[in-house]
């Protein structure tokens, strides 16, 4: 009789165990919002904005890459102009001081208490507050003191967001995007690789999104002038939304999951 109820016992467990695998089985690991194509998508969209923004109505520059502006300072250095040499100077340098303030929140223990915590949600707030004032400056207003915060601006949002899914990425320029998703569409190609093929259209995603937020900028300043970068401001707080969002579908499939191994 002993022996009847421990293998019944044994047999109860056993079952029991087996069900937790299944649910293990089941669940998929789920991907962080700093890292979703969701997200993605929505500072795409910001960066593609901000670029066409600054080419519009605030000078003719491209404020998100520095590439440009590096190349700058050495054609007017030669030419003896270090007044625009200094000028081209300034966005890289608000550039590095972006970089520099991400790596200090990230390394900085936000207490439990504070009411807003984890580095990507803070250097969301950070473009948000940025954005929206420099909707408030006037075009005779020199355009340095605009392209140089947005410069800062995409400084963080690059240090902060530079994973999609699982390969790097960029959300305020396209080139390393393009290069990144041509190599895996060629192997999706000659290898008929799965995992190509999606990471292909993962970074084509991207790479359109980019393209939606310039066309966004186009139709906006020429109908609301400088306040069009408020458009960024409004993408933004619903890129911010994301992480309340995920983590309450997170919470809810959580719960519900462990109701179902009870």
């Amino acid at each position: 009789m002993d022996i009847k109820l421990k293998g019944d016992f044994l047999i109860l467990i056993t079952k029991d165990i087996n069900k937790i695998n299944s649910n293990k089985r089941n669940m998929q690991v789920p991907i962080k919002t700093s890292e979703s194509v969701r997200l993605g998508v929505l500072l795409a969209i910001v960066g593609g904005f901000l670029d066409a923004y600054t080419f519009i109505c605030r000078g003719g520059v491209f404020a998100n890459a520095q590439t440009g502006n590096i190349v700058l300072i050495g054609v007017e250095a030669t030419k003896g102009n270090f007044k625009q040499a200094f000028m081209a100077f300034l966005p890289i340098l608000a550039f590095i001081t972006g970089i520099i303030v991400t790596e200090i929140i990230k390394d900085f223990n936000f207490p439990s208490s504070t009411f807003v915590t984890g580095t990507e949600r803070i250097i969301l707030i950070i473009e948000i507050i940025v954005l929206f004032i420099i909707g408030f400056i006037p075009t005779t207003v020199p355009n340095a003191f605009v392209i140089i915060p947005i410069s800062f601006v995409s400084s963080v949002q690059i240090a902060s967001f530079g994973k999609l899914v699982d390969s790097p990425y960029s959300t305020t320029m396209c080139t390393g995007n393009l290069r990144t998703a041509t190599q895996a569409a060629y192997k999706a190609f000659l290898r008929k690789d799965i995992n190509s093929t999606i990471k292909t259209a993962r970074y084509a995603i991207v790479i359109f999104s980019f393209i939606i937020g310039g066309c966004f900028a186009g139709i906006l300043t020429s109908k609301v002038g400088i306040k069009s970068i408020w458009f960024a401001v409004i993408v933004l707080i619903f890129s911010l939304s994301l992480f309340s969002i995920d983590e309450y579908i997170f919470k809810y499939h959580s719960q519900k999951i462990r109701e179902t191994i009870l």
